[in-house]
């Protein structure tokens, strides 16, 4: 499932927190049709990943999405993170390197100014990309060196894998603490103009 609208994003969020609920965890649904199990758990991984977000995030206004409650850094940064980190990281496992774009992106993840839905489309987009170029790789290819960064730094295919899958749990383990802390000291009111849908597109 892949948000390809604000709109189209807002229903599968809600059919995540209606119907998805009662399942098990991810990794605990069975095999995935044709994926090795040498790189299934990272699809486990980020499905868990995005459904989480959509049921912890559920509620929340504009204004407690980019709340910074103690200095900490807010639910908005975190979700920006996720999308951008997963963004970087499945172009490093592609062979490539980042692009002008992709460095600007980086440098702007803790300015606010994006909705919930927005936040969680953006993750939603980068999920797909990586979970597709990660069912297309062939594990004869596991051990192949890529590079990171200016510096070039050496990795390997399930190298990258793994840390897309791991450096994803980490962030969304903030994310959701960042969404109950928030949620617990600004509740969402009816009158304050950030807790109004966003209307950026």
């Amino acid at each position: 499932m892949a948000c390809k609208s604000s709109g189209y994003c807002s229903l599968l969020l809600r059919f995540v927190r209606l119907h998805m609920s009662d399942l098990p965890e991810p990794w605990l649904r069975g095999p995935l049709r044709g994926v090795s199990p040498l790189l299934a758990p990272a699809l486990y991984a980020l499905q868990q990943a995005r459904e989480d977000l959509a049921r912890h995030t559920e509620g929340l206004s504009a204004g407690q999405v980019w709340d910074r409650p103690h200095g900490l850094a807010s639910l908005g940064f975190h979700l920006r993170h996720i999308a951008g980190s997963v963004d970087r990281l499945t172009t490093y496992l592609e062979g490539r390197q980042l692009d002008e774009a992709q460095m600007a992106a980086l440098a702007k993840e803790m300015e606010p100014g994006a909705g919930l839905d927005e936040l969680l489309g953006d993750v939603d987009r980068a999920l797909r990309r990586a979970e597709e170029l990660i069912r297309s790789i062939d594990t004869a290819t596991l051990a192949e060196p890529r590079f990171v960064g200016r510096k070039r730094l050496p990795t390997t295919v399930v190298g990258l894998v793994t840390h897309i899958a791991e450096h994803t749990q980490r962030h969304l383990g903030q994310a959701i603490s960042a969404a109950n802390l928030c949620a617990a000291v600004r509740p969402a009111l009816a009158d304050d103009p950030a807790s109004r849908p966003s209307t950026s597109t």
